[in-house]
């Protein structure tokens, strides 16, 4: 088979003879020689790689030409163009009509044999650097889109989680489990209704203002059943008392609680306020004309004399082991003082002026004739102080479970 050219060439053998190559890929056991890899004992001959040394005949250069050029189509063993890692596919029959062969130096191959060059494949890397890049920036977004899920995530834990109230969502730091409310440095908050003072429970705690009472070593505070006593038991430090005066006498003012008397006899005092010498009002019980009786008591003249004092008095009222509310207003514009017993008026009396004693307030014990006196024996609770006279109205809306909260005491101790 020729491509119309008219090439120098050698005679060939006969097709079939057997130490000739036929054209084509062997089939079978074919002898030496045909297209292809040489095979196994092939003679020499033939397309494919020529075996050294090249025998004269087949396809190439005329016989004659330079001794080092081998026969045959196949790579150049001299020349330009070495020898290289080049492996040659299939061969279909026909694949070389191509333009005219003219073996010489830097004469080209035909296009299908170009050897490979040493030159890196730029294409082929771009392309692989393109696709690294696109790979990692894929990545690269899925791994943000899955961080900000976790971050609103947790931002909706957060927000959300909790569901309760102000004091549940202290994270803890950590955030983000529920923790119990830690102590401050006085101790834990008190309830509502804790009747002292978180850290001292020597303190009454002032339900309506910052004047604590301190309690005396032999006075205590009692749950009974959903209410707080403040208890005494009539001793010299069985006592509560402010810093300071709380009540200016000079002015209007009222003074209440509710006690529980549990002495036979003799003077009980509840709530009083005073100097060294004498007081300025006492509030609780007291004997006259030999029965025990509830009493409202001021002090005119600072010589502090049982004849220059003023008392009202509650007669035919049980006093002993009753809870009983007291209740005792000054009135200084009217210039009276009245009690009232369980929100009731009692009796009131007139007065010129009060003995201004500008000394502390007292639970369970009154100041007189310069000394201690009245230790009271018994409960109260419900403690209130005024700087207004109440009226016999307010009073009445002063009882325990139904306070006027329109009228804010000055101080108040032991509510329920």
């Amino acid at each position: 088979m020729t491509d119309g050219t008219d090439r120098p060439h050698s005679p060939q053998p006969e097709p079939g003879a057997p130490d000739n190559g036929d054209y084509g890929y062997p089939q079978g056991q074919v002898p030496a020689g045909g297209y292809g890899y040489p095979q196994a004992g092939q003679q020499p001959g033939g397309y494919g790689y020529p075996p050294a040394p090249a025998e004269p005949g087949g396809f190439g250069p005329p016989p004659g030409g330079p001794a080092e050029q081998p026969a045959g189509y196949g790579y150049p063993q001299a020349g330009p163009y070495q020898q290289g890692p080049y492996q040659q596919g299939p061969f279909q029959p026909g694949s070389f009509e191509q333009p005219p062969f003219e073996q010489g130096p830097g004469t080209p191959f035909p296009a299908q044999f170009q050897p490979p060059s040493d030159e890196p494949d730029w294409a082929a890397l771009a392309d692989g650097a393109d696709r690294e890049r696109r790979r990692k920036r894929l990545w690269a977004i899925g791994g943000g889109v899955t961080v900000l899920a976790l971050l609103a995530g947790g931002g909706a834990y957060v927000l959300l989680g909790s569901g309760g109230s102000d004091d549940d969502a202290k994270p803890s730091a950590s955030s983000s489990a529920p923790s119990s409310p830690s102590p401050s440095a006085s101790g834990p908050k008190p309830p509502a209704d804790a009747p002292t003072v978180a850290g001292d429970p020597t303190l009454l705690r002032d339900r309506s203002g910052k004047t604590h009472l301190k309690m005396g070593s032999e006075a205590s505070v009692v749950a009974v059943d959903k209410r707080f006593e403040f208890r005494t038991t009539g001793g010299e430090n069985s006592y509560a008392e402010s810093e300071k005066a709380l009540v200016d006498v000079a002015k209007s003012f009222t003074v209440s609680a509710r006690v529980s008397n549990s002495a036979p006899k003799g003077r009980q005092i509840a709530v009083s306020q005073g100097n060294q010498k004498t007081f300025s009002f006492e509030l609780g019980s007291d004997e006259v004309n030999g029965k025990l009786v509830w009493i409202f008591r001021v002090q005119t003249d600072a010589a502090g004399a049982d004849a220059t004092t003023k008392t009202v008095v509650a007669e035919g009222r049980k006093v002993d082991n009753t809870l009983t509310e007291l209740t005792g207003t000054y009135d200084a514009k009217a210039k009276k003082i009245s009690l009232y017993i369980n929100g009731k008026a009692a009796g009131e009396t007139p007065v010129p002026t009060l003995f201004r004693a500008p000394g502390s307030l007292e639970l369970g014990r009154t100041r007189a004739q310069d000394k201690w006196a009245g230790g009271w024996s018994g409960a109260m609770d419900s403690v209130r102080v005024y700087r207004i006279a109440l009226s016999p109205e307010q009073v009445l809306n002063q009882q325990p479970g139904k306070l006027d909260a329109s009228i804010r005491p000055f101080g108040s101790w032991l509510l329920f």
